[in-house]
Parts: structure tokens; sequence; C-alpha cells
């Protein structure tokens, strides 16, 4: 361990580093967490210039968060907008529909959420809730789940061909990363809000999930609409990786004279195929 008068002198980051190799002292974990704050710093400079970029052209940019529960979609939606200007920016979280959006065209409920000229929109889970979640829990019937899935790929284009830009992520975490995070909320009393009795069901019904997931992959990958998948069992990862790709999607302005790379690493950032390999099947 530092002692008082090993720190005595040290002014920079690079003399600890010094003190601890001559120690044998391990810092990596610690080293590790340094160049994640540092590189998240750079990204999200590189966000908040994205967004003045999209308000000024006025474009209308939407995000899927997709994944199974825990899989760290509301952490990755955080990092993204912690320093983004509030103004032109939104997070949208829906919670189940009520009596009268039951009776109404699904789509609906979603569509008054869509951004507006110079916008960018977070969808923490969205529309596709249906391709997934509602027919593993019987939330819906098979009608309306087949419905969903021929609609979905048209109801893309028209806001393709509108000219919204739509991105879609789906984080990809393995049953064992699941399980371990679900156990961790219950003992973190900041995050035991996140529990529900439905994320215990996900893993009991992790096969059936995994179909329809390659259900949903396999109908609504789409060139104009593709599937994005994040390795997400490194939460930290996922978060800057699934930042660049965002940011490696524009042409903004001052792109070219930032500090750090914002091409994503293709080993964590993957284009759905068939044939892909999942960590989440």
């Amino acid at each position: 361990m530092f002692l008082p008068e090993d720190l005595i002198n040290v002014k920079r980051r690079k003399d600890l580093i010094a003190i601890a190799d001559e120690k044998n002292i391990n810092i990596s974990k610690v080293l590790e967490s340094v160049r994640y704050e540092e590189e998240l710093r750079l990204l999200q400079a590189e966000l908040v210039n994205l967004q003045q970029w999209v308000t000024k052209h006025k474009l209308r940019v939407a995000i899927l968060f997709e994944g199974r529960d825990a899989a760290g979609k509301g952490g990755a939606i955080k990092r993204f907008t912690e320093h983004l200007n509030p103004r032109s920016m939104r997070v949208v979280a829906l919670s189940k529909p009520t009596d009268v959006e039951r009776g109404q065209w699904y789509f609906r409920r979603y569509i008054k959420e869509l951004p507006n000229p110079g916008e960018i929109v977070f969808f923490d889970r969205s529309w596709y809730n249906r391709a997934v979640v509602e027919p593993v829990m019987g939330f819906c019937d098979k009608h309306d789940y087949k419905q969903f899935m021929v609609q979905v790929p048209g109801f893309e284009h028209m806001l393709y061909e509108d000219g919204v830009i739509l991105i879609k992520f789906w984080f990809s975490i393995s049953k064992k990363e699941q399980k371990k995070r679900i156990e961790s909320r219950l003992l973190n009393p900041l995050k035991k809000w996140k529990f529900s009795p439905v994320d215990k069901k996900g893993q009991a019904l992790w096969d059936k999930y995994s179909h329809y997931k390659e259900q949903m992959f396999s109908k609504t990958h789409t060139t104009f609409s593709p599937w994005i998948i994040v390795k997400a069992n490194n939460k930290k990862t996922a978060r800057l990786e699934s930042i660049r790709y965002v940011l490696s999607k524009f042409d903004y302005t001052r792109k070219t004279k930032h500090k750090t790379t914002i091409l994503q690493d293709p080993n964590i950032i993957l284009r759905y195929y068939r044939h892909i390999e999942q960590i989440d099947i």
C-alpha cells in the first residue's frame, strides 16, 4: 500500500504510477477506471458537438436501446445524455399502455414521441416491446404479434423516407452476467427500483427470449434500418463503443478535430447477420 511519505512529492499521475511499479502495487483496476473516465469525457464532448450540429441542421434523430433486462440500456443512455442540452434532447421510457392506448393502433403512442426538427430522442425500450417482451410474457396475443411483425418494416421505411435518422441498438449480455446484475440490484438500495418480478422470469424464459429475439432480427433487420448489436458484458466498453458508433454515423462539424477515435471496435459493435456469434443466444 501507499504510505504518506510516498505521496508527499507526487504531483502528476505518472509519479503515482512509478511508485506503484516500484513497490509492486497492483493499480490496474484504478488505471482502467481512469482511462474509461477520460475517454468518456472526450466522447461526451464530441456528443455535444454532434447535438449542436443536429440542432443547426434541423435533423431528427431517434436512437433505440433494446436488450434483455439488466443489459445496461439505462446506464448507456445516461452516459449519452448527461452533458447534452435538454432543450433539444429527450429520453423516452414509456410505461405499459393505458386502456385507451390498447384500443389504438400500436405505433400511435410512439409516433407522438418521435423527434422534432433539431432534436435527438433516446428510447429506453421502444415499439420493439411487442417483438420480444410482450409475446414472451404473454402481454399480447398471437394476432397482435404477427400484425406487428408485418407492419414494423413498413413503419420504419416511412420514417426513413420522411428523413428520420433511426439507430437501433441491441445490448447483448450472457445469461450468467444477467443473473449477476439482477442479484446485485437487490443488494443496492439505489438500484432496487430497477428490479421487478419480470426480471427473474427473464432468466427462466431465457430460451424463449432468444427465439423471439432471433425472429425480430430476421424480420426487421433492413438496409434502411439495420440492427446494431453491442456486446455488453463489459458495461464501460459497451457505453464507449455505442457512443463511438453514433458519432461515426454523422459528418458533423469539428469531427476532424476530435482528440480520441470515433471509430467503433468491430469486436464489440456488430451489424446483425444470420450467423453472427452472439453472447445472449
